[in-house]
């Protein structure tokens, strides 16, 4: 289906029936990453899946930054009357739900989010010196968005007021340090680790995201 948000069409599905969960893709990714996981999480949960501004099927923007992203996920629940959702967001779908989570606290009732960082630096070296090749090489402006943002401080996170659970991988791209820290600076947040895996092997296509959900919503 297609929404019309700020002008733009924008592409997202519906599945299930239950309490709103919405899942937010990562950088470069779309809404059939999480068809695995989506498949578990409809038996509980009114799920819902939006490709972003310049994502799968979704109308591409002129410029690119986090906030303003953020910005077309709060229109996409308020136009379509979603409450309190429990919100799940991917690597930088992750940081728009910090973002959103800390400007508007009544938004969600939860929020989990998936190898997130709130600095550029919070990258590791190698994965840093990759993007900057890459935007060498292809000069996109979503890659351009991570080299240069999100820039989330302390502050904005001590606002989060629902609970939040992190996740990261053994081997994530986001370095073990700067978790850490996002997670001491949120008032009532966790943080679960995936032995094993690196930054998205257990999110996209795959159920174990979906599994670890239903496991810490279950009450």
């Amino acid at each position: 289906m297609y929404i019309t948000i700020k002008g733009k069409k924008l592409y997202w599905e519906k599945a299930g029936k239950g309490k709103p969960l919405i899942m937010i893709h990562g950088n470069g990714g779309n809404h059939r990453g999480f068809r695995k996981s989506v498949s578990l999480l409809k038996q509980k949960f009114t799920v819902y899946t939006l490709d972003l501004p310049g994502h799968g099927k979704s109308e591409g923007i002129k410029t690119y930054s986090y906030r303003d992203l953020a910005s077309y996920i709060y229109e996409f629940i308020k136009k379509l009357g979603i409450k309190r959702p429990v919100f799940y967001g991917f690597s930088d779908g992750g940081i728009m739900g910090l973002l959103l989570a800390s400007k508007k606290p009544q938004l969600f009732s939860k929020l989990i989010v998936s190898g997130v960082n709130v600095k550029p630096d919070g990258l590791k070296v190698l994965a840093r010196f990759r993007m900057k090749l890459l935007y060498c090489l292809t000069k996109s402006k979503k890659i351009k968005m991570m080299l240069e943002e999100p820039n989330i401080s302390k502050e904005e996170l001590s606002r989060i007021s629902v609970p939040v659970f992190l996740t990261r991988g053994e081997h994530d791209i986001v370095s073990k340090d700067h978790t850490e820290q996002i997670v001491k600076s949120i008032p009532k947040s966790r943080l679960t680790v995936f032995p094993n895996h690196f930054h998205g092997s257990y999110v996209v296509f795959s159920k174990a995201i979906g599994a670890y959900i239903l496991k810490i919503l279950k009450d």
